[in-house]
């Protein structure tokens, strides 16, 4: 018995509009998610680095938990599980605007910022302690000389890692069909289901990933090569190493 191929079942009918949709989807949510883990993570790692023992108490502990738990579970928690606990009327605005769009977003930011966070010590960790002493010197506070000065440089220093933190969080995007948002995965799912195409709609769905991941890789190899700091760059490597 022949494999014969039908192709067509891709773009004829509402099948290439699925696919559409669940790339914009896809596309959204991992831009929402990623957003979150840097703001995340960023915030953590700074504290992470800090000398006030409390601060970086909550830090570790924000890190230890987060990362530690499946993210599977973070899907289904802040889908079934913080719903019940809002106002009335938070919880009717949720559910009528996508209540799974957004709680797939905050399990995947959260997620992933704990993750970043140690990608952000290690990049902060790589900066010469003469760049503190210098900030300080000028007469800026702690924090000033954070977001000024040490968290600028550590971004910088902290794409490659970042990048492939970013590309896991795409990937992992698709976990989010779990709790029915529609996104690539779930709609590959849909059209093998509703053509019986089962390669067919699983080929288009992996190609689809491997040219979003490595047009991201790419794009921020590019971004690596213009921000480059000439001597830190190696030194960061190894902090996170």
């Amino acid at each position: 018995m022949s494999l014969r191929l039908d192709w067509s079942v891709l773009w004829s009918g509402q099948t290439g509009g699925w696919l559409l949709q669940g790339l914009l989807v896809t596309l959204e949510l991992s831009a929402l998610g990623w957003a979150l883990a840097l703001a995340l993570g960023t915030l953590a790692g700074a504290l992470r680095t800090l000398e006030r023992a409390p601060l970086r108490a909550v830090a570790a502990a924000y890190v230890e938990f987060f990362r530690n738990v499946p993210l599977l579970v973070w899907m289904f928690f802040w889908y079934f599980g913080v719903p019940p606990f809002l106002p009335e009327t938070v919880r009717r605005w949720l559910f009528a605007h996508g209540a799974e769009f957004w709680a797939a977003a905050v399990a995947l930011g959260v997620y992933h910022g704990a993750r970043m966070a140690e990608v952000i010590r290690s990049g902060i960790r790589a900066i010469p302690r003469t760049q503190f002493e210098a900030a300080a010197a000028l007469g800026l506070s702690t924090a000033q000389v954070y977001r000024l000065v040490i968290v600028p440089v550590a971004l910088r220093l902290i794409v490659p890692p970042g990048t492939s933190e970013a590309l896991n969080l795409l990937k992992n995007s698709s976990v989010a069909l779990t709790i029915s948002v529609a996104e690539l995965t779930f709609q590959t799912r849909q059209i093998e289901t509703y053509t019986a195409r089962a390669l067919e709609a699983l080929t288009a769905g992996t190609l689809i990933y491997l040219g979003l991941c490595l047009g991201v890789s790419r794009l921020m190899a590019a971004v690596e090569r213009r921000v480059a700091i000439p001597g830190l760059i190696a030194r960061a490597g190894l902090e996170a190493g």
